[in-house]
């Protein structure tokens, strides 16, 4: 196998606390403004006992991790940009609540030289060690033109 960026079993890790404001912008910012994020009342009454962050928003915080695996390996140097093709087989375990604190693990699974792609795996836990979510990512290196290099 030719050198690449990331090899398997490189891995990056993210942790954050879930506050209001996070739920609360994201909200905003989505027009996602369903109950079960931002009506503590309604949510009393359900099978969770309070509100729950989006699960999108998990989502994103996996972005993050993408973004800190390029950096990690110095992925945007040299004449190739690191993009992502996606996440495939996301799942929503169990729920997050607002102060939940979740720590995501980011890991290079398989590498694809050819391809110039790599497809790693992504946990989610709370601060119990419970997983509350799970998906797959796909990370491509695309070659950049050859005018944006010579200037």
């Amino acid at each position: 196998m030719s050198e690449f960026y990331v090899k398997p079993g490189d891995r990056v890790t993210f942790a954050k606390t879930v506050g209001e404001s996070d739920v609360y912008l994201f909200a905003g910012i989505t027009g996602d403004l369903a109950v079960n994020h931002v009506n503590e009342q309604y949510m009393g009454q359900s099978k969770y006992g309070r509100r729950i962050a989006h699960g999108v928003l998990l989502v994103g915080f996996m972005s993050t991790c993408s973004t800190m695996m390029i950096d990690q390996c110095g992925g945007t140097s040299g004449d190739e940009t690191p993009v992502s093709l996606g996440y495939d087989r996301i799942r929503f375990l169990g729920p997050v609540f607002i102060g939940d604190t979740v720590s995501l693990t980011y890991t290079i699974e398989s590498v694809d030289p050819v391809k110039r792609q790599s497809l790693s795996n992504i946990e989610v836990k709370n601060q119990h060690g419970d997983l509350v979510a799970v998906a797959r990512h796909i990370l491509r290196w695309v070659k950049d033109k050859a005018e944006t290099r010579a200037a």
